[in-house]
């Protein structure tokens, strides 16, 4: 497979950048510009609901105050039926804040009610609304209920008392919640084709207002809005509505009724024009970022020139006039200036570079010490100069436990513990091996079989005593012991003899050292 150049992989890189340096862009102004234009609908919702609850509690304020002058005039002429006809009829023509207005005794009987309404008159009224007001003479806004003439209704009292304080009945007024009233007018007039709406609530959550009258009546349940405007608070809020409509609403409380107005937009109109505008603000940069890829396709030729010679030079390394090659290169930045001088010394030293590689070839990748390969060119070179020397093998016991319990990466770490302890516990001219999963080997020049067995005893102790901070426990090991010269025996049958003490001293229990029993002739 042909592989990138450097020109190429400039030009994706820088090109991949600016896009997801453009991406990002994007994508941090479309979540900044959504959560601005939701905290400013919040705050707007929030703001115009405080309006719409004074408004609602200044209409019902008034409408008390018309009561009570109206309660005084009845005083006046509160024996003269045709004048208490013209007062409720003035009440409610006046500001046309009622639906209907009556007039009762002190046990509710009606004396005059407008609209006229022949059932009721000369009735005792047993609306909720009226028998409240007679049982707490007072000026009351009553819950919403169903009236005698099957309306849903909220009915609004101020009690008749003369100056001797005797109570002398009361005045109503209805405000009907399903028909047109100057407090559905007020509401009303605020709904708007984007998915803006108003709605009121009484302190049992049940539906004042709404733009769909049919809703008007019911109880609201669930609604954490509803919840805190019931609570008389005001705030504002994100939820989703009783319909899965996903809703940015603002609320506030009607003191004088302790009703709530909530005043709400759906996400998705608040949201509505923002897409259009993302759309046009990627179409006026596309044009730029077309400039920027073909500034960059320039660039990176003219920087890759450099290093695409050097590379081509790099071929052919062995070759007689690479040296002339490489020094006809002309480079103009620091980079490529270093890498033709380093290119330039690579050449003298390459000698000593293949020595070293020839080093990573005998050194075992995970623990860094001797590998087999390396531990038998070294058994070679001793054999050949017939130095004499002892083998330590040694092997953790259990070590397939490990793997089990903890895992491959922690025997792993156990492996390098124990590799970095054997090493510090072996003299300069010591060679420590890895010659299998978990077994290593300690080559000790100059030193016959009973020293290094005690080497060897003292190096178990050591590692028994000590918690391998990777299993948070000590392991043990066990070890065989052999030397050479050995009688006749060549360096593989000490090898051999070694080994066999391992596998005896782990057949005797493990965690031991034995020496090889095998007598040297």
């Amino acid at each position: 497979m042909r592989k990138l150049n450097l020109r190429q992989l400039i030009l994706l890189l820088s090109v991949s950048t600016a896009v997801l340096v453009l991406a990002n862009t994007f994508y941090t102004s479309h979540k900044t510009q959504r959560a601005l234009l939701i905290v400013q609908t919040l705050e707007a919702n929030s703001a115009y609901a405080s309006k719409m609850a004074d408004s609602v509690n200044s209409f019902l304020l008034a409408a008390q105050q018309q009561l009570a002058f109206a309660a005084q005039d009845v005083l006046i002429d509160k024996d003269n039926y045709d004048h208490l006809d013209r007062i409720v009829e003035r009440l409610k023509q006046q500001t046309n804040s009622f639906n209907s207005v009556l007039i009762t005794d002190e046990v509710g009987i009606v004396l005059t009610i407008t609209p006229n309404n022949s059932s009721l008159m000369g009735m005792a009224m047993q609306s909720l609304g009226a028998v409240q007001a007679l049982k707490e003479r007072v000026p009351l806004i009553s819950k919403p209920y169903i009236s005698a003439t099957n309306r849903l209704l909220v009915f609004i009292t101020q009690p008749i008392i003369d100056a001797q304080g005797t109570y002398l009945g009361f005045i109503g007024g209805t405000i009907y919640l399903h028909e047109k009233s100057i407090l559905y007018a007020l509401l009303g007039q605020h709904y708007h084709a984007d998915e803006s709406y108003i709605y009121v609530v009484d302190q049992d959550s049940h539906l004042i207002y709404h733009q769909d009258s049919s809703r008007v009546g019911e109880v609201v349940a669930g609604n954490p809005v509803i919840k805190q405007v019931v609570a008389q608070q005001a705030g504002s809020q994100q939820l989703i509505n009783s319909k899965g409509v996903e809703m940015l609403a603002g609320y506030a409380p009607v003191p004088s009724a302790g009703w709530g107005v909530v005043t709400q937009r759906s996400l998705k109109a608040t949201l509505a024009g923002m897409d259009q505008q993302m759309l046009a603000v990627a179409q006026y940069s596309f044009p730029f970022f077309l400039l920027i890829v073909l500034m960059v396709w320039v660039v990176s030729r003219w920087i890759s020139k450099p290093l695409w010679q050097l590379a081509r030079s790099a071929e052919s390394l062995d070759g007689d006039d690479a040296n002339a090659q490489i020094s006809k290169i002309s480079v103009w930045y620091f980079e490529a200036s270093q890498l033709k001088r380093a290119m330039l010394r690579g050449l003298v030293g390459l000698n000593k570079k293949m020595g070293k590689l020839n080093l990573e070839n005998i050194t075992d990748p995970l623990t860094g010490l001797i590998n087999r390969r390396g531990m038998q060119l070294t058994l070679d070179a001793w054999e050949k100069a017939r130095q004499p020397f002892s083998v330590i093998m040694g092997d953790i016991d259990h070590f397939k436990l490990i793997n089990d319990k903890f895992g491959h990466d922690v025997g792993d770490e156990v492996l390098k513990f124990f590799s970095a302890e054997m090493h510090e516990f072996s003299r300069p001219d010591d060679l420590v091996c890895r010659v299998g999963g978990e077994e290593f080997l300690m080559l000790l020049p100059n030193i016959d079989k009973d020293v290094a067995y005690k080497i060897a005893e003292r190096l178990r102790q050591r590692i028994e005593g000590d918690i391998c901070p990777h299993i948070g426990e000590p392991i043990t090991l066990s070890f065989g012991v052999a030397s050479w010269p050995c009688g006749q025996a060549s360096i593989a049958d000490v090898m051999k003899n070694a080994d066999l003490a391992l596998y005896a001293a782990k057949g005797a229990g493990r965690n031991q050292v034995r020496n090889s029993d095998i007598l040297c002739e």
